[in-house]
Formats: C-alpha cells, sequence, structure tokens
C-alpha cells in the first residue's frame, strides 16, 4: 500500500524526480554546456524544467526525457539549456575589475583600437557596463564589443537593452545618467540603455565548450562567473579556446571567485581575477 500510494503520488506530481532521471539532466546539460552539476541541485533543476512538463502535458520527467531525444525536438532541447544556464546579472558587478580597466588598462588604448568580449554576457548588463567604462575613457573613438552567451534567450533581452531599474543598483549615479534613459509612465522603473552605446556593441551565439566560430583578435575578454560551472577538464578547454583569441599581452579577467590553478600555462597572473597573455605563447 505504501508503494502504491507514493507510486500515486509521483504520477501526478511532476516535480517529483528520481535520481536516474536526475542523472539523466546531468549528462544532457555537460555535454550541452559543459556544466557539471551536482547531484544536489536536483530542486533547481525541477523548478526551473517543472513548467516544460506542464507545457507538454506529461506527468514525468522520464516522458519528457523521450521527448526531448526525439530528432525533431531540436528547440525543446535548446530551451532546456536555456532554463539551466541562466543565471542573474547585474550593471557593474564586481566594481574593482571596471576600476582596475580604468585606472591600469584603457589609457594605453587611447588613440588605438581596442576590441573586447564579454564570453558569458547573460542578459547583456557586463556588456553594457563595459561599454559605458570605454566611452567615459576612450569616448566614442574605435572600439567595440561582443558579448556572447549559449542563450538566444538571453541574447534577445540584451539585444534590446531594456532592464528594471533595479538592476542598475551598483551602477555609478554618473554612469547611469549620462549613458540610460529612464522610462516614464508605463516604462517607469525601468532603463534603456542609450543608442550611442548599442550601436557600438554586437551579440552573437557561442557555446564555449565547442569550437569557436572566427571572432579576431581581442584586447580584453571578461569570463566572469562561468567557469565556477565547470569541471577541470573542461575549464582548460575552454579557457585554451579563449586565450588563442588574446593579443598577446592581452588581458583574461574571471570573477573573483574563480582560479586558473592549473588551468593554463599561457597566462601570467598580474592580480587574482586578472591576467595577461604571455608574449609568444601558442
Amino acid at each position: 500500500m505504501v508503494a502504491q500510494a507514493f507510486t500515486e503520488a509521483y504520477r501526478h506530481d511532476p516535480a517529483a524526480m528520481t535520481d536516474a532521471e536526475m542523472d539523466w539532466f546531468r549528462r544532457f546539460i555537460y555535454e550541452h554546456a559543459g556544466i557539471s552539476l551536482a547531484p544536489h541541485k536536483r530542486h533547481l533543476v525541477t523548478g526551473r524544467l517543472k513548467r516544460r512538463l506542464l507545457h507538454h502535458g506529461l506527468s514525468s520527467y522520464r516522458d519528457y526525457q523521450r521527448l526531448v531525444e526525439h530528432p525533431s525536438e531540436a528547440q525543446e532541447r535548446q530551451i532546456i539549456v536555456d532554463l539551466l544556464t541562466t543565471n542573474e546579472t547585474y550593471f557593474y558587478r564586481e566594481p574593482a575589475h571596471f576600476q582596475l580597466l580604468r585606472d591600469e588598462v584603457l589609457p594605453r588604448y587611447r588613440g588605438r583600437r581596442f576590441r573586447a568580449w564579454s564570453a558569458a554576457c547573460s542578459t547583456g548588463e557586463e556588456v553594457y557596463t563595459l561599454a559605458m567604462v570605454l566611452a567615459d575613457v576612450l569616448g566614442m573613438g574605435d572600439w567595440e564589443i561582443l558579448g556572447s552567451d549559449i542563450s538566444e534567450t538571453v541574447l534577445a533581452k540584451a539585444r534590446a537593452g531594456h532592464y528594471p531599474m533595479e538592476r542598475a543598483r551598483g551602477l555609478p549615479p554618473e554612469l547611469l545618467r549620462q549613458y540610460c534613459l529612464k522610462g516614464v509612465r508605463s516604462q517607469a522603473g525601468t532603463l534603456l540603455i542609450d543608442p550611442r552605446l548599442r550601436q557600438r556593441v554586437r551579440f552573437q551565439a557561442i557555446n564555449l565548450k565547442r569550437p569557436l566560430p572566427q571572432l579576431g583578435k581581442f584586447d580584453l575578454v571578461l569570463l566572469r562567473n562561468v567557469l565556477i560551472y565547470f569541471d577541470l577538464p573542461t575549464k582548460r578547454e575552454v579557457v585554451q579556446r579563449v586565450t588563442e583569441t588574446l593579443e598577446p599581452g592581452g588581458h583574461l579577467i574571471t570573477s573573483h571567485v574563480e582560479s586558473l590553478h592549473k588551468v593554463t600555462d599561457s597566462l601570467s597572473m598580474l592580480r587574482p581575477s586578472v591576467f595577461r597573455r604571455l608574449q609568444g605563447s601558442p
């Protein structure tokens, strides 16, 4: 009777996920995005995917897996990637990095071309923060920014450049005034990135676990708050690919909680989370 009661409860509760089903989703997201999802993240997985079961009228995650495995369901597979890789971000995150750029990196590029890549940009706040800093230090000179993410959903939001005002809680007031348009009436409580900046950036879907498209060389790559989701072999692969896009002497910046210890020997650490590509490195 107890077993029967459990079975009935499971059949009518799509939030229930077996160990085998959790293992399937862990393998799926590792194979598609390189993310090592810990077993204890089951609540996160069920919380984000439960609506997909309801959307398709399915009663179990095993049924959902069967649907996702069908060759015609590429769009549904992308939806899973979007749901399991989207993370909260905000403007001027880790301010010390932007101060470093102001004080030590960008002044060297006055009068020179400067290219930057935000390699896991999510909904674009990092890209536009960098654009504000570049405009402040270099003016509207010869610079450009690429923002990339594995999720087309977040990139659509990034291209729009329209955000809740609360996302800008850490943005210096002078940057908010100069580069953001405050919403009024029906748009009150939101901000729109100034068109002058939106015209200077572009966004592209890129899976860092796969071979990179032809991107050219960059003077700066921001690879922040993404390596923490990879195991060591995937970190090495991703950092190698990204480092190869850097100009010799170019900078790679990770988040303060990430380390490149035993990951690469092609970069020298200037300070924790800030690295420079060695001259003549492969």
